[in-house]
Order: structure tokens, then C-alpha cells, then sequence
């Protein structure tokens, strides 16, 4: 070897050291695992599907939309929720039986629950109580985007996602005040967790679960417990990962029994503060969710959900249909293809170890919790929308599943046609396929959630308008209230430059809304100014507790019952109302004694405030179920008035 003639510059390069594990980087997604398997482009780039972040974020974008336009959809959640609670933090509202000590089938606990988060920014800024109802919605919505990106997974997390982004369900359920919506909520994460498979060393995804599945049933709503029991008996006698030979069956099966018993004495620890909040609020030892099931369960003939309407037996198909969101029960021979199958290496390691679970098994317990509670709630006489609340992820899980299939079955097919994997995974025909259902379905659902907002939003704008303009101008007109000063020409045309009004002093005037036949929309004393003349209103008192200051809520109202029996004395003379809300349906008018038609009935009233508002009875199926703009749709409808109306003669 020659020497380097001085002043020659050289380049050194360092030899590499070895990697050391503990500060590699995140291990990457096992693509080829799990149980679903892409039968083409397994050598190419994997298919995009959102990160928890980016599904977190374009779901609250979503989410914080239905939080401020969404309706209120159910009375129930208005008069057992958002009036208790409006007791709690304002100290009046109304009652209804359920609340009632001498019944208690409604938690104080899970209304207390929510009082902080109604509550605090509401004090923070100095907002009227209207902003109240907004906060908790926001709440709402931020803690249904956590779940519901929790749940969105590797294999069919790009057609999850957008099932759920834009489910019209989905649009209602995670914004309501509502226990389902809770255990929702909790089911959602729970379902998250039990999309691992188990086995012996896996015993995180078995406590988390099962918590959150009791916390669903506990706080929320006994009975979604019922999506929870596929997971149980998977848990009790699925191998799933574990390899079990028969003579080590009796062990395997004890040791899970015992880690499930453990899981669920934790999740008992929930009724300590349940049980002892309700019965600090109802004034005796309550136990709310055995309530529930009692009254609903064994009630008897005269008593139960049943009084309070029945459905056939198709109302829930027609309900998902509605949404497009029914996927039918898949036939498990049909799944062969995009199911993850054992090799020849793998059944002969089964033979000498112990067999572990077959996929079939596997995806099938995966697919159970919704057609289990499809089938529970269709056998149910007495059927409501918000009973289906729990089960909307589930729901949306299936129908990515079967996507995800059937495209695989046309893979399938291809491949078996042409001979030629590589010609399928070049075809642009399988992703122009999904492209299509997603894209269709996502018009459906944005056309049901438009309807459903330009048909049935009514009372909350006519509630929205009697506060922000109605008792501005009767506060200007009697003199409790000087008239605002003229509009600078450069101030926007909207509410924003508008100075907060105090309409405290309309109490004075003690003024009185009457809601008459259309008491069941409305829309909470969150959005109203008045003491309305409805069925029951809570005792107002101040002599309570430290640990609960509201002590009405321990009074029992002889005057409420659980027979669904009128009560002559809740109602009030006519000539009592200053102001009356009223539904009028001129194409189709109709009218009796104790309904007459006051919208139109100018000697007595005056319209101070008029929106339209479906006649579902009288306009098409299609038409009313869906809304698209052009006014060739709209006239196929018949509307209705939907009016605030003031007595003739005051102000």
C-alpha cells in the first residue's frame, strides 16, 4: 500500500453501531394480522385510513355542528333531564313521575353528573343560562369524537369512519341528554377494547370492558347492558388466542371465570356513588337502575312502557332504513375470502399445542351485539328511536364489515374470472365500488339530517325568538326597558353587535306561556324565559344540605301518577294565557273542544311569530323522509304553522 503524499484530504466513515430496542420507534401496524385480510395489494402501499387524531378532529368538526343545530327529538329527554337539571342549577322547573321519590326510575346521579359541565362556563364568562344547554351539548359532542375515534381501527377504519362521521343516527344520538346517549357513549369505547382477541395475557382488555360496559348500564341504562353479552360469553368460552389442549380445558375455563368475576366486582364499586347520590336526592334508599327494570319488566298489566304507546313490529327496519344504515345478517359461508385463514404450518402447530379460535368465530361474535339488540328491541311493544341509541356503533360496525366484505368477494371473484391477482390489484373497479356506496350513502344520511333540521326545527326557533326579540319589545313597550339606540350604519346585520338585554324585569308583569296541545316539544327552560303552565312543576326550595341543596326533589306530588291517568287539575283556564304556542295545519285543519284552531282565530289572538313545519300525515314518504333543495321537492310537502301567538288587547 502506497503512502498518501502529505496534505491529501481523506474521508473517514464511521462504522455503524448496533440498533438498541429500547429506543426504537413505534412498532408498525401488523398489516397482514387480524381477521379481515386484503386479498389483493398486500405487497403494495396500505390503504389510507385516519389516525386517531385525524379522526378526532374531523369528527368534532361534525359533532360540534349537531351540538348547536341538532333538534331535540324527544320529550323524554326534556322533561326527565334537561328540567331537572335546570332545577338543580336554577332552582325551578318541571317534574314528571319518573322523578317522583314515591318512583325514582330516573337518576339523580347521572343528572348530577352534568351539572358541573352545564354550569361552569356559563358562570366563567357571565353567559345567560341559554348558553348552558349549548355548553353540555359541546361537552356532549367532544366526548362522542373521543369514542367514536377510539373505535375507528386499522382494517375497515376508512368506511367505519365515514359511517359514523355522517350517520344520521349518529347525528341525533351523540348531542341528546340522554341516558342511551351515555351508554352510547361507554359501549362505544368498551366495544373498542373487545375488538382485541383474548386471551390468557390480555387481561386489560377484559377489565376495561367490563367497566365500561357496567358504567353503560349503571349510570346510563340498564339495559344496554344486553350488547355487552356476546363479549361475556366470549370471554367465558372462546379460546381466541390461546391454544388449549382438552386436558387443560377445566383450567383454562376457571382461570377465565375468575378474571371476568374480578372485572365485574370492580365494576360494582359504580352503584357505591350511584346508589348514594339518589338516595341523598330522593330522601330514602334508591336504586334507580333496579327500578327501571322493574317498572319495565314486572309492572304488570297495568302499569310498563306500554301506556305509553306501541309500534309494530317493522318500526325500527323502517327507522334504519330511513337512514341507510340496516345491514342485513350476513351468511357466515359466504365469509371465506377476506376472513384471515391457517396455514398448513400453523394447523399442524395446532394439532400438537391446542387449536385456537376460528376467525369465523371470532368476526361472528364481533357482528352479534347489534342483531342481538336489533332482535331484543323489534320483540318490544313499546318502541322509541332513542332506544336504539346504544347501538348506533355497533350498527356502523357492521355495515364497514359488510362493505369490506363484499368487496372482497368481488376480488374474489375476479381473480377466479380473470386468473390473475395482479390484474385485480391494478382494476380500479374495486375502489370505485366502495367509493360509490360511501358516497351514496353519505348523500342519504346529509339529506335526512337537512330534513330532519329544516321540517322539525321549529320550536326551537320560536323559543329562540320569544327570548331575543318578543320580550325585548314587550320590556320596550311597557317602559321597564328603554328603547335601544339607533343601529350605527356600520354595524353587521346580525345579533353579534347587539348588547346582552337583563330580562329579569318581565317578571313583574308576571306573564303567562301556554303551550296547550304542543307541550311535548317543549323545548326546556334552558331556552325560556317563563314559568310555563305545564303539567307539574318541581317545589322551589333553599332548605337543603350541603351534600344536596335542592330538598324538593325528596317531595312526593300526590297529584303525578305512573298510570298515565289525566289529572284535571294541571290544567288552566285559556283566558289565563298571555301567550300561547300553537300548531295550525290550514290544508288539513282540524279541530275539537279542548283543541280548537287559536292560530286562526284573530278575535283572540295574534300571530307575533310564524315558521313552517311538516304535516308528515299528509306529504310522501320520500319527500318528508328526505330533504333536497329546489322548490320542485318542497311543494310535494304540506306544511303546517307552527306560530307564538299573543292575546289580543296587551301590549
Amino acid at each position: 500500500m502506497s503512502a498518501l503524499v502529505p496534505g491529501t484530504q481523506t474521508i473517514r466513515f464511521q462504522r455503524p453501531e448496533p440498533k438498541d430496542a429500547s429506543k426504537s420507534g413505534p412498532t408498525p401496524i401488523a398489516r397482514h394480522e387480524g381477521l379481515l385480510q386484503d386479498l389483493t395489494r398486500r405487497s403494495q402501499k396500505p390503504p389510507w385510513c385516519p389516525s386517531f387524531s385525524v379522526a378526532l378532529r374531523i369528527l368534532l368538526l361534525i359533532r360540534m355542528c349537531g351540538a348547536m343545530y341538532s333538534n331535540i327529538t324527544d320529550c323524554d329527554e326534556v322533561y326527565n333531564f334537561w328540567e331537572p337539571l335546570h332545577y338543580l342549577s336554577r332552582g325551578y322547573g318541571f317534574q314528571t313521575w319518573e322523578v317522583s321519590p314515591q318512583y325514582a326510575i330516573r337518576s339523580w346521579a347521572y343528572i348530577t353528573l352534568h351539572l358541573y359541565p352545564a354550569t361552569a362556563v356559563v358562570r366563567l364568562l357571565g353567559l345567560d343560562k341559554r348558553a348552558a344547554l349549548f355548553s353540555l351539548r359541546v361537552v356532549f359532542a367532544i366526548v362522542s369524537s373521543l369514542c367514536e375515534a377510539k373505535l375507528v381501527n386499522f382494517r375497515v377504519g376508512r368506511y367505519l369512519f365515514f359511517m359514523l362521521l355522517f350517520s344520521a343516527g349518529m347525528w341525533n344520538a351523540a348531542t341528546a341528554f340522554l341516558p342511551s346517549t351515555f351508554a352510547m357513549f361507554t359501549n362505544t369505547l368498551a366495544f373498542a377494547y373487545t375488538l382485541d382477541t383474548p386471551s390468557a395475557g390480555n387481561s386489560r382488555r377484559t377489565l376495561f370492558a367490563t367497566v365500561l360496559f357496567a358504567a353503560g348500564a349503571i349510570i346510563g341504562w340498564p339495559f344496554a347492558l344486553a350488547l355487552a353479552v356476546p363479549f361475556v360469553l366470549e370471554e367465558l368460552f372462546v379460546h381466541g388466542a390461546d391454544r388449549i389442549t382438552p386436558e387443560k380445558q377445566s383450567a383454562w375455563f376457571y382461570s377465565r371465570v375468575v378474571r371476568l368475576f374480578t372485572a365485574a366486582s370492580c365494576s360494582g364499586l359504580l352503584f357505591i356513588p350511584v346508589i348514594g347520590i339518589d338516595t341523598l336526592a330522593y330522601g330514602r334508599l334508591t336504586i334507580v337502575p333496579w327500578n327501571i327494570v322493574k317498572y319495565n319488566i314486572f309492572g304488570g298489566s297495568t302499569r310498563g312502557p306500554d301506556l305509553y304507546g306501541t309500534e309494530p313490529w317493522y318500526f325500527y327496519l323502517s327507522n334504519l332504513l330511513s337512514q341507510l344504515q340496516f345491514t342485513y345478517v350476513l351468511d357466515n359461508k359466504r365469509l371465506g375470502g377476506p376472513l384471515r385463514t391457517a396455514s398448513a404450518a400453523e394447523k399442524e402447530k395446532d394439532k400438537a399445542i391446542g387449536t385456537r379460535s376460528s376467525p369465523f368465530t371470532l368476526l361472528a361474535i364481533r357482528l352479534a351485539p347489534f342483531y342481538t339488540w336489533f332482535v331484543i328491541l323489534t320483540a318490544q311493544a313499546h318502541k322509541e328511536e332513542r332506544f336504539f341509541f346504544p347501538a348506533y356503533p355497533f350498527l356502523a360496525f357492521n355495515a364497514a364489515v359488510t362493505l369490506f366484505l363484499v368487496r372482497g368477494w368481488f376480488e374474489t371473484a375476479f381473480v377466479s374470472v380473470t386468473r390473475s391477482p395482479y390484474r385485480a390489484s391494478r382494476s380500479s373497479f374495486f375502489k370505485l365500488f366502495t367509493l360509490a356506496v360511501l358516497l351514496f350513502a353519505t348523500i342519504i344520511s346529509i339529506a335526512r339530517i337537512l330534513a330532519q333540521s329544516y321540517y322539525y326545527h321549529a320550536p326551537l326557533e320560536v323559543a329562540h325568538h320569544l327570548e331575543t326579540r318578543e320580550l325585548v319589545r314587550v320590556l320596550n313597550v311597557t317602559g321597564l326597558l328603554p328603547p335601544p339606540p339607533p343601529r350605527s350604519p356600520h354595524a353587521r346585520k346580525d345579533d353579534r353587535d347587539e348588547p346582552r338585554i337583563d330580562l329579569s324585569p318581565v317578571k313583574a308583569l308576571n306573564l303567562t306561556l301556554c303551550l296547550g296541545k304542543e307541550w311535548h316539544r317543549f323545548p326546556s327552560h334552558f331556552l325560556s324565559e317563563f314559568d310555563g303552565m305545564l303539567p307539574k312543576h318541581f317545589v322551589k326550595s333553599e332548605d337543603g344540605n350541603a351534600l344536596w341543596k335542592r330538598s324538593g326533589t325528596k317531595v312526593i306530588p300526590e297529584d303525578l301518577n305512573d298510570l298515565n291517568k289525566e289529572d284535571p287539575t294541571h290544567y288552566v283556564d285559556i283566558k289565563t294565557c298571555h301567550y300561547l304556542i300553537d300548531l295550525d295545519f290550514p290544508n288539513h285543519p282540524s279541530s275539537s273542544i279542548h283543541e280548537p284552531r287559536y292560530a286562526v282565530d284573530e278575535e283572540h289572538w295574534q300571530r307575533m311569530f310564524c315558521v313552517p313545519f311538516l304535516d308528515a300525515a299528509h306529504s310522501p314518504l320520500l319527500t318528508r323522509v328526505l330533504w333536497f333543495p329546489g322548490k320542485w321537492w318542497q311543494r310535494l310537502n304540506s306544511y303546517g304553522d307552527y306560530c307564538l301567538l299573543k292575546k289580543q288587547g296587551i301590549f
